[in-house]
């Protein structure tokens, strides 16, 4: 049994690490990710948790990944490449212009440059060689497919798997293994690229266990169109005959948008999934258990039913709902996996169809306290007082405004909430929480602690009372996301120590370290 349990009082942090400072353009699993585990020790935090860390794709989306599978080298640390000897000590890449943004590109031509200068002088040790090749032996069955479609798509300019000749686009034998032997040195790069993710993911990882520290991962429901799983598999999504979208998911309208999201992934081919025992998603949950100690699944709405839109249709109002698996998918999880530490993203239009399934299998559901005091239709069941155990509470989560910026929000064309409605849940908040306009934030992470709910997590954009310009996503927009970073030694020692104090207050303190 794990020693991170969902169902112990605890505190959490979510922060995704590519927001870590750090002399590279990115944050990733180096030093400041090992300072970042330590501080949450201080503070009393039991659980760090991230977006997910597969290769972004569209928009720089880490919910519109390249693989389901692979992780992304953006947070493979330059630091970890030094000590193994694989680059010099102070790599040329390394520059002192830290920026409040993650320039993408920019960052990953800085992170490939520095890993096939690592890549020249693999393997430094018969021990790095020994675990590559375990590596790629235990991964080869996601991680061939993978390589071969990033080289692919690297030698096509990065044109999405459907602009492809149709010889590769439609995976015929002959064709792939020419491109393979081709495109063998660029296979083995790929693969070691894959490699230093999982050894210092690994590394990462255990520094965070020697602290007390658990990882909360998160698993998209949908994958990304142009991405090695669609193309290696498409018999898996609704395409057509050229691997397009007949169909694409999204959401109707709700608190984000007033026209719905029209994401645009795939949706499953459930009938043709069950016929392999779901192998897709037991593999992939094994692998995401292999990294993290729990994981939130996102728009877990869509295992019992899923918003579907016509390709044609350019906003998500124009759709149905279609059944998904409900609880057969989790029944074929649990009896290849066992234990089954999920989390239950369940916001959204919840039908007791879907609060059934969630409660079926134990998984608890999550609150925001955001939705408390608008116009949500399910704003009452926001309120603290209406928690029950098995929840997690969030201030706010990656998809929301910052507290603060919530708060002090001067609606505009785009936002679904008027100047009287601000107003309305400026008072009404102030009214439930007590406390300052000027210290909103406090008075939202004191109500999330001193909630029922077994798990309270806090964004690190409200611990520091940040405004809405570090935002992490603003759902449906493509353009100026994922890329806010911590300034250097924001976290402080002070900051901890205030925030500890109302972990030990609010009984959310480690059990192993009470007493």
């Amino acid at each position: 049994m794990s020693r991170f349990r969902l169902d112990e009082r605890a505190a959490g942090v979510l922060l995704h690490p590519t927001s870590l400072p750090g002399p590279f353009g990115s944050g990733d699993l180096g030093p400041e990710a090992v300072r970042l585990a330590g501080w949450l020790h201080e503070a009393g935090a039991r659980f760090w948790q991230m977006l997910p860390v597969s290769p972004p794709g569209f928009g720089n989306s880490p919910y519109s990944a390249q693989s389901a599978f692979a992780g992304n080298p953006l947070l493979v640390s330059p630091a970890r490449l030094q000590d193994d000897g694989l680059l010099d000590s102070a790599p040329e890449e390394q520059t002192t212009d830290e920026t409040e943004r993650v320039d993408y590109p920019r960052a990953a031509a800085r992170r490939e440059r520095l890993l096939r200068r690592a890549f020249t002088r693999f393997p430094a040790t018969a021990e790095q060689q020994r675990d590559f090749e375990g590596f790629c032996e235990a991964q080869g069955e996601w991680l061939e497919p993978f390589v071969l479609y990033r080289a692919i798509k690297s030698a096509h300019g990065e044109a999405s798997w459907t602009a492809w000749p149709e010889e590769l686009r439609s995976r015929e034998p002959r064709a792939l293994a020419r491109s393979g032997a081709d495109l063998a040195g660029e296979l083995s790069f790929r693969r070691f690229e894959q490699w230093c993710f999982d050894r210092h993911w690994r590394a990462f990882r255990e520094a965070c266990h020697e602290r007390g520290v658990g990882l909360i991962g998160d698993v998209p429901i949908f994958v990304a169109h142009d991405s090695a799983d669609v193309w290696s598999h498409p018999e898996w999504w609704w395409l057509d005959d050229r691997g397009e979208p007949t169909v694409v998911a999204g959401v109707p309208p709700d608190y984000f948008s007033a026209t719905g999201q029209r994401w645009g992934n795939p949706l499953y081919r459930w009938d043709r999934l069950r016929e392999t025992g779901y192998r897709f998603w037991v593999e992939r949950l094994e692998l995401a258990l292999e990294r993290f100690d729990a994981l939130r699944l996102d728009h877990f709405i869509g295992f019992h039913r899923a918003w579907e839109i016509p390709v044609a249709e350019q906003s998500a109002v124009s759709g149905r709902f279609v059944p998904g698996p409900g609880g057969e998918l989790f029944e074929r999880v649990r009896e290849k996996l066992g234990e089954l530490p999920f989390i239950a993203e369940d916001l959204g239009l919840t039908t007791p169809e879907v609060r059934a399934l969630r409660d079926r299998f134990g998984f608890p559901g999550l609150r925001v306290l955001q939705f408390a005091f608008g116009t949500d239709p399910q704003a009452d069941d926001f309120l603290p007082h209406r928690y029950r155990r098995r929840t997690i509470v969030y201030t706010g989560t990656h998809d929301n405004d910052t507290v603060v910026g919530w708060f002090h929000e001067k609606p505009g064309r785009d936002s679904t909430r008027t100047r009287a409605g601000v107003a309305r849940e400026q008072r009404a908040a102030l009214d439930y929480l007590g406390g300052t306009a000027e210290e909103i934030h406090w008075s939202m992470i004191r109500a999330a602690l001193w909630s029922v709910a077994d798990l309270a997590v806090v964004p690190a954009q409200d611990l520091l009372g940040l405004g809405s310009l570090a935002r992490m996503n603003r759902p449906a927009t493509t353009s100026g996301n994922w890329e806010w970073r911590l300034a250097p030694g924001a976290m402080s020692p002070e900051l901890a120590s205030r925030l500890a104090k109302m972990v030990r207050v609010s009984g959310r303190w480690p059990m192993e370290r009470k007493g």
